[in-house]
């Protein structure tokens, strides 16, 4: 079964007297009253980074990812917690001092503070954050409205690229491969975004298994559809060049997750509010698409074809 398939056949019902859970549908715990948001993620060797070989790096990774949750909940996070496994193979002297000094460069760019954590020793490396914030009211998962435009941040599809040249199975010149793996390690969050986010976004979650897996999820429990532009995506223009280098089709590369952009819809009418909050913050906004009703499929769409939503579903755990 799939990850979402055991939450619901099995840890939903244990959570039912729990309104805070958001029904374990959504990225965060909301306590209202309290004003308190909380985040937990996990990150497997072999599975979220190829190897350890870069800790320094991998580290970073793991810190944004994990704030990427609370800022599409137009929430700053404020503390975190760390846990990790590894071995002393993993956690030298050495990998450790290069750990430290990568946390304590995202502390200063975040304002995020160290609060704890736990260790533990594994033949792999492994580490769960969970992220903590204040807020009185967050941006949830189904609240989408009918005719909704769809958006992104910033743009998708860089960090995969990075990660099929890290598993070596392209070769591109040293300029560009350093462009994508940064884009892989150090994805570039829409930070500036949060406090505004809850003044136009109606819904909205990051993009971390992929565009077309999380679109499903942000109305999973609506009776509504969506439709995206394959064309209106938005991509760098170093991914650009390189699909026409390499002769690779745009749509093998948009949705297999790991952006960290936030995904959101929004009424047409705060289409002027969100540009002008754009330039204020230097923020890409990008109409991908709109919410259509239940009685039409959700769609991808390609000039005048469409796509087979099943072929591009991103990444899910298996149990």
């Amino acid at each position: 079964m799939d990850e979402f398939s055991l939450i619901n056949n099995y840890f939903k019902k244990i959570s039912s007297n729990n309104n805070s859970a958001k029904n374990l549908n959504d990225d965060v715990f909301f306590d209202k009253k309290k004003g308190i948001v909380i985040s937990i993620d996990t990150y497997n060797e072999g599975i979220h980074f190829p190897n350890f070989k870069n800790p320094e790096l991998v580290i970073k990774k793991v810190i944004r990812s994990s704030l990427s949750d609370l800022l599409a909940k137009g929430v700053r996070p404020k503390y975190y917690f760390i846990s990790g496994s590894g071995s002393k193979k993993h956690f030298t002297k050495n990998n450790l001092l290069k750990i430290i000094k990568s946390l304590s460069v995202e502390q200063k760019k975040y304002g995020i503070k160290l609060s704890g954590g736990d260790t533990t020793n594994s033949n792999k490396v492994s580490f769960s954050i969970t992220t903590l914030g204040f807020a009185k009211k967050i941006i949830e998962r189904n609240k989408a409205k009918l005719n909704d435009d769809i958006y992104v941040t910033g743009n998708i599809g860089d960090s995969y690229f990075g990660l099929i040249i890290l598993l070596k199975k392209i070769k591109i010149n040293s300029k560009l491969k350093k462009y994508f793996l940064e884009k892989f390690y150090r994805p570039d969050l829409p930070f500036k975004t949060h406090k505004y986010l809850n003044k136009f976004a109606n819904t909205s979650m990051d993009i971390s298994d992929g565009l077309i897996s999380d679109m499903e999820k942000l109305i999973n429990e609506q009776s509504l559809s969506f439709e995206l532009d394959l064309n209106k995506i938005p991509i760098s223009k170093n991914l650009n060049f390189c699909l026409k280098k390499h002769k690779i089709k745009k749509k093998d590369c948009l949705f297999n997750g790991d952006d960290y952009q936030i995904l959101f819809t929004a009424s047409k009418n705060k289409r002027s509010l969100i540009q002008s909050i754009g330039k204020r913050v230097n923020q890409k906004f990008t109409i991908i698409g709109k919410i259509n009703n239940k009685f039409k499929k959700s769609t991808v769409k390609l000039s005048n074809k469409t796509l087979n939503l099943n072929k591009f579903k991103g990444y899910s755990h298996k149990f």
